[in-house]
């Protein structure tokens, strides 16, 4: 029994708790949407779906110039324990040498015109750079404020992380009107005829759609309440990916997320009606992954964000009425992975 299931079996959650898990009935319906044998030559088309692997050799099975964006969340250089398996940190050269060796059996899947984001904190990031710098252009590093932060007593608390947003070239994709973000105005200037200077008057309050900064202060990391909270422990906000691949895919676009744990990514790209591929060590996250697809045929709602835009932390007057009619209409019906 893996120690995921165990620890699910043994923990005692409060009423309320909303943590997303599996029984024995989910394990036996959704193993078989799973890949867990990889074909015996290399793929002409890409398939769509979760692919249960390793993926450096997953990789080479796959087809080139596919991937118009990839989500690159590899665990960050610090010991860590994934279901049992486990990372251990690394000097920074160690660490760079690991990641290059990802990139570098990744990179043919990428199409010209990809966009590339790799997670990190602060310590991985001094790898990230030196190593997408040397595949790729960088084009930008966004910090998003984790809002509680890791505790430290001899130290300044880690209260943010990175994300590198990297492309093949100067030809890619980004639709800056997708990701606005909807913030409180609290000083609300008005024109000579009193009217709201670039700010919109509401019975929930004053109002202004901003263009996105690579400060990210919106960001709730996953927690026992919300519906998308599993027991991953570094699972990523359905929100922060949302930005990510409103930005830089359009309709139809495919996203390949080769560190996938319990899914996130491949739920926002179906959400927002993209292609998507997800490649995970582990069985139970690839199940919980197949479970939260699953979940999205009905629940296609993103926390965080609606009417088409992004709102600051608790500042949506209702919890979540649903994904924008924009995104609600790009949304298509896509096929379980096959071959």
């Amino acid at each position: 029994m893996s120690s995921l299931i165990q620890a699910s079996q043994d923990k005692q959650r409060a009423p309320m708790n909303r943590t997303l898990t599996l029984d024995g009935e989910d394990r036996a319906r959704l193993a078989p949407r799973i890949l867990q044998q990889l074909p015996s030559e290399p793929l002409s088309t890409p398939p769509i779906g979760t692919i249960r692997g390793d993926c450096l050799k997953v990789a080479k099975f796959l087809p080139q110039d596919f991937v118009d964006l990839l989500i690159l969340d590899p665990p960050y250089n610090l010991n860590k324990s994934f279901n049992g398996r486990k990372f251990s940190r690394r000097t920074v050269d160690e660490y760079a040498i690991w990641l290059d060796e990802v990139v570098c059996t990744l990179k043919p899947l990428l199409k010209k015109t990809a966009s590339i984001y790799i997670c990190g904190d602060w310590l991985s990031s001094a790898s990230i750079f030196t190593v997408a710098s040397s595949h790729f252009v960088v084009q930008n590093r966004i910090t998003w404020e984790r809002e509680k932060g890791r505790g430290a007593k001899s130290n300044w608390k880690n209260s943010s992380e990175d994300i590198w947003f990297c492309t093949m070239s100067e030809d890619y994709t980004f639709n800056v009107d997708s990701v606005k973000l909807r913030r409180k105005v609290i000083a609300p200037y008005r024109n000579g005829d009193g009217t709201p200077k670039d700010w919109e008057a509401t019975k929930e309050g004053n109002f202004r759609d901003t263009h996105p900064s690579n400060i990210w202060t919106d960001i709730t990391i996953p927690f026992w309440s919300m519906p998308e909270n599993t027991d991953h422990p570094t699972q990523k906000s359905e929100k922060s990916i949302a930005k990510l691949i409103l930005a830089s895919t359009n309709s139809g676009g495919f996203v390949l997320d080769p560190f996938l744990g319990s899914g996130t990514t491949s739920v926002v790209a179906k959400k927002l009606g993209r292609k998507y591929l997800g490649i995970e060590l582990d069985e139970e996250y690839s199940l919980l992954a197949e479970k939260r697809l699953e979940i999205a045929e009905f629940e296609p709602e993103i926390q965080g964000f609606s009417d088409g835009v992004f709102w600051e932390r608790n500042t949506l007057a209702t919890q979540q009425k649903g994904i924008s009619n924009n995104a609600k209409s790009n949304r298509e019906q896509l096929p379980l992975l096959n071959f």
